[in-house]
């Protein structure tokens, strides 16, 4: 058998050797007949492995886009980076508020401190240049697991895509522009699991007892608050106890107060119940305006009709 197996080798060996001969290509090509065929075969056999190798890849790169593509909404997501000294607050769990609408999605995170001044996204090279766009900074308050609060700079990152790593600038008390990698993962929708069917209500007005989160604690908003409801979409009212908030901030749309004199009052979208909603209240009650983020719950065992009073 390995004389056979020889011979044939040989036989091929010749083959390509008289090939080489006929077509021009010297006496010097037809001595590396052997390492010819070998290349060749070398080369036949990889055919197969880089189909596959850029299939692979091409699937990657599609689920990759296919993740980014989330519906509109507002999520809970991780935000990670390449450095200890930059990331969201611990209060936070390493997570930040993702807001997706027209497929452009937008994560707010809390930091630490307040000594990360601007983020770019894009390179601090050219994050330092004229004309730059920067990001500005909004004060946060964070509430720790002790019930301590503290004021840190948050920021609204745009998000290019989900799961993979994009570039992220920042530049702190110090003056200097430094690079860094980050990453958003893991969103999960705000309300997608036991909230309250809007659909299932009739239209019409109603009240509802509503419980709120964040700040420092000195504001809050009269519960119950009057809720409107039409085509399984609802509509609140939010009075405030000061009349010093000028704007309010719900999936990243503006609001301003429907009136002028009294208690700061809003009408601002609600997109369920049962569910925490962040919301976001500027106050200039402070030396400068603050935006200050809470989380509003309202909850649908105490809607009643404001029409029947049931």
């Amino acid at each position: 058998m390995k004389a056979k197996t020889l011979m044939n080798k040989i036989i091929i060996v010749g083959g390509l050797s008289a090939c080489l001969l006929l077509g021009g290509c010297g006496a010097g090509q037809a001595a590396d007949a052997t390492s010819a065929e070998s290349t060749f075969a070398a080369q036949e056999s990889t055919v197969t492995p880089t189909e596959s190798t850029e299939t692979a890849e091409t699937v990657s790169t599609e689920t990759a886009q296919d993740k980014a593509q989330l519906p509109d909404g507002v999520y809970t997501a991780e935000f990670s980076t390449d450095s200890s000294m930059f990331h969201v607050s611990e209060a936070c769990d390493g997570k930040g508020t993702l807001m997706v609408k027209d497929g452009v999605m937008t994560i707010h995170i809390s930091l630490g401190s307040k000594k990360i001044l601007n983020l770019y996204p894009g390179l601090a090279e050219d994050a330092a240049k004229d004309g730059a766009v920067l990001l500005e900074p909004t004060t946060d308050t964070v509430t720790y697991s002790d019930g301590m609060t503290e004021e840190v700079y948050g920021f609204d990152v745009p998000v290019p895509v989900i799961g993979e790593e994009f570039d992220l600038a920042l530049i702190g008390t110090k003056g200097k522009w430094y690079d860094h990698k980050v990453k958003v993962s893991d969103p999960v929708a705000e309300g997608t699991a036991d909230t309250f069917d809007l659909s299932t209500v009739e239209d019409g007005s109603y009240t509802i007892e509503l419980t709120m989160e964040g700040g420092s604690g000195r504001a809050s908003i009269q519960s119950p608050a009057q809720l409107a409801i039409a085509d399984g979409a609802a509509t609140a009212i939010l009075e405030w106890s000061s009349p010093n908030y000028d704007y309010m901030l719900v999936n990243s749309e503006k609001y301003l107060p429907v009136n002028t004199e009294g208690n700061s009052v809003f009408e601002v979208p609600v997109e369920a119940l049962d569910a925490p909603l962040t919301m976001i209240g500027d106050t200039v009650a402070m030396s400068t305006p603050h935006e200050v983020e809470y989380t509003v719950t309202f909850h649908s065992e105490t809607l009643e009709s404001a029409e029947s009073g049931k």
